[in-house]
C-alpha cells in the first residue's frame, strides 16, 4: 500500500518516526514535506499535495491512503478535506481510526502530534491504515450524500419525507 503524509512543524517528530516505522513494515511512504523544521511553517499546502496524490493514487487503482498531522490535527484535516472527493477524519484513538475506515472510507486520517506519543501514534495510524471499508448500505448511502453535496451543493436527492430546501451559496 502506498501511503502519503504530509506535517507541520507540530507534527515533524511524529512524521519521522512513522515513516521510519511504516516503511519497516512494508508501506510505500510519499513525504509531501516539510523537509525541514520552520516553527511558522504553513501546513496547508503539504496537506492538501498529499490528499491530491492519495486522490490521484486512487483515480488509477492503486491502493492508497493518506496521514496528514500537525500540533492538534484539525487544520490538517480541514486542508485535506478541501481536496473534492478527499475524506479525512481526525483520529484519537484507534476505534475513532477504525470506523473513520469502516463507516465512512475515509482515504486520510489526521493526527496531532502534540496529542499522542509517538507509539500511541503509530498504533492509531496502524489501525487506520489496516481496516477496510465495510461497504454497508447505509455508509454508501451516507457517503453518497456527501459527494452529492460536494459536486451540487444540495442533498435534495436524499431527502426523503422531509420539506427541504436547496442549498445556497449566496451568489
Amino acid at each position: 500500500m502506498r501511503v502519503h503524509i504530509a506535517t507541520d512543524h507540530a507534527g515533524m517528530e511524529l512524521s519521522r518516526y512513522l515513516v521510519e516505522q511504516l516503511s519497516a513494515l512494508g508501506y510505500e511512504l510519499i513525504d509531501h514535506g516539510p523537509e525541514s523544521y520552520d516553527p511558522v511553517d504553513d501546513y496547508p499546502a503539504f496537506c492538501i499535495h498529499a490528499a491530491q496524490a492519495v486522490l490521484a493514487d486512487r483515480e488509477q487503482g492503486l491502493d492508497s491512503l493518506g496521514i496528514v498531522l500537525g500540533g492538534s490535527g484539525n487544520g490538517e484535516q480541514m486542508a485535506a478535506n478541501k481536496v473534492r472527493g478527499i475524506r479525512a477524519a481526525l483520529a484519537w484513538s484507534i476505534a475513532t481510526a477504525q470506523l473513520a475506515r469502516e463507516h465512512n472510507d475515509a482515504q486520510v486520517v489526521a493526527l496531532g502530534g502534540r496529542q499522542h506519543s509517538r507509539e500511541e501514534g503509530l498504533e492509531i495510524v496502524k489501525a487506520f491504515l489496516a481496516t477496510p471499508f465495510s461497504g454497508d448500505e447505509r455508509h454508501v448511502r451516507r457517503i453518497g450524500q456527501i459527494a452529492e453535496f460536494e459536486e451540487t451543493a444540495d442533498i435534495a436527492g436524499f431527502l426523503t419525507g422531509l420539506t427541504g430546501r436547496a442549498y445556497s451559496t449566496g451568489a
